[in-house]
């Protein structure tokens, strides 16, 4: 997700707490930037996870399992 569509979210959401109504066309981009940007955070999080290892007091490292 680039600064520029992050920018562009904060932008429509600041008009809507100001008051204003967004056209159709706003209402329909700001949908479609909010699901890329939750889909970002998601990856970034899952990235993270699969990075990430628990280790014992006897100091092994054991990588976390995904549930199912």
């Amino acid at each position: 997700m680039t600064e520029e569509k992050i920018a562009r979210i904060n932008e429509l959401a600041r008009r809507v707490k100001a008051g204003e109504t967004l056209s159709a066309e706003e209402l329909e981009e700001r949908a479609v930037l909010r699901k890329e940007y939750i889909d970002s955070v998601k990856a970034s999080l899952v990235g993270q996870l699969d990075n990430t290892y628990l280790v014992d007091e006897k100091g092994n490292k054991e990588k976390l399992q995904k549930k199912k």
